[in-house]
């Protein structure tokens, strides 16, 4: 029911509500982090092709970690609270502007360490969240605690991270960003134990995968590249075309291995949950390196990498060995039968050391063909036979 203001009561939803699709403030909201996740990817794919590996993985793994957690917190919330309504609005407009600001720092956190608008930006993410949370506890009846520990725990962590500013860069400022991050993610699992917010598991998979998609057609753009530079390089044509489209072809199969399980059903207690979630940051982070590996393999094709073939070769078939491992654990796995869990990490695993057989890329591909193959032949387990297991 609407007040004088105009704004509804932002009360639990229904888990269980047939139909419950993403929205078009979701999907608008999706829209601003193909920004950050594409400017990453660049800023990744320039470290990497400079040698500056070390530097580039630990720039990525902390751009993409406040990326992907300030996503997904929005995402859970959203599942159980969202209302739409002018206030709902304005604070994910706020979120919005918060990712166009942290996307803005990514180049000077990779190339001068400075992660002051990153960190700027994340924390106008959370400090919204945290409106939107206290807004849910007016309503939340039995899980007014829970509501009010994330307000909590999410504004304590934002004045740290703004004291993290103040460390040093090095190894201190390392083992305080990983202790940070580390209190990101136990705010859930304390939160969680007071009563456990009413998720939709239709609704958050495909969430998640509508992440996904975002991620993959990075890799789409990458093999675009290929062709573009191989119709300026005359000595480099067969190559490039080859990369663009093998890429082509491992990106389609990823998405065909990622979307195979029926992911609704790894996310039904909270252990499972939190499972799901929190190895996305893997599966996600991966996904957008695979974007930056083909880049890299792009430049290596036309001498403007200092990296060697079998190092190129490694930026590539790392995230897509990680993607697939991670998908395998924590979602199709359990809908297998042995064969299938089997093949698939045995596949990653082969994919992962190519670059140590003649010709890298070409055999990725076979890999990855052969182990969509195998999932045709051999459909995901029925729900009854899932639980039977």
């Amino acid at each position: 029911m609407s007040t004088r203001l105009h704004l509804n009561a932002m009360r639990p939803r229904d888990p269980d509500e047939a139909g419950r699709t993403a929205s078009t403030l979701e999907l608008f909201f999706d829209l601003v982090f193909v920004v950050a996740v594409s400017i990453a990817a660049v800023q990744f794919h320039h470290a990497l092709t400079e040698n500056h590996i070390v530097d580039g993985l630990i720039s990525y793994a902390f751009v993409f970690f406040a990326i992907w957690w300030a996503w997904m917190n929005f995402t859970w919330f959203a599942t159980s609270f969202e209302t739409d309504d002018w206030l709902y609005r304005g604070l994910t407009f706020l979120q919005m502007a918060g990712v166009l600001v942290l996307a803005s720092g990514i180049g000077s956190a990779f190339v001068d360490h400075e992660f002051g608008l990153v960190v700027v930006g994340y924390v106008i993410m959370r400090v919204a969240m945290v409106a939107q949370w206290l807004r849910a506890s007016v309503s939340a009846g039995d899980r007014r605690r829970t509501t009010q520990l994330y307000a909590a725990g999410i504004a304590v962590l934002q004045i740290l991270w703004l004291l993290w500013l103040l460390v040093p860069s090095g190894a201190a400022s390392t083992v305080a960003f990983v202790v940070l991050a580390g209190a990101e993610l136990a705010v859930p699992v304390i939160a969680e134990r007071q009563g456990t917010t009413p998720w939709n598991p239709h609704h958050i998979t495909e969430r998640y995968g509508l992440f996904t998609l975002i991620l993959l057609g990075e890799s789409l753009l990458a093999s675009s590249n290929a062709i573009i530079e191989a119709l300026d390089n005359d000595q480099a044509l067969a190559p490039l075309i080859s990369i663009a489209i093998l890429t082509f072809i491992a990106t389609a199969a990823l998405w065909w291995i990622y979307f195979w399980p029926p992911h609704h059903r790894a996310i039904g207690s909270l252990t499972d949950s939190l499972r799901y979630g929190y190895v996305h940051y893997f599966v996600f982070a991966a996904a957008g390196a695979f974007s930056a590996g083909i880049e890299v393999e792009i430049d290596a094709l036309t001498d403007h990498s200092v990296l060697t073939e079998t190092q190129s070769s490694f930026t590539v078939t790392i995230p897509i060995a990680v993607f697939i491992l991670g998908i395998w654990w924590i979602a199709l796995r359990a809908n297998a039968d042995r064969v299938v869990n089997t093949v698939v990490p045995v596949g990653a695993v082969l994919v992962l050391f190519d670059p140590l057989i003649p010709v890298p890329f070409a055999l990725t591909a076979v890999f990855l063909i052969a182990i969509v193959v195998v999932l045709v032949l051999r459909p995901p387990l029925s729900e009854e036979a899932t639980h039977a297991r």
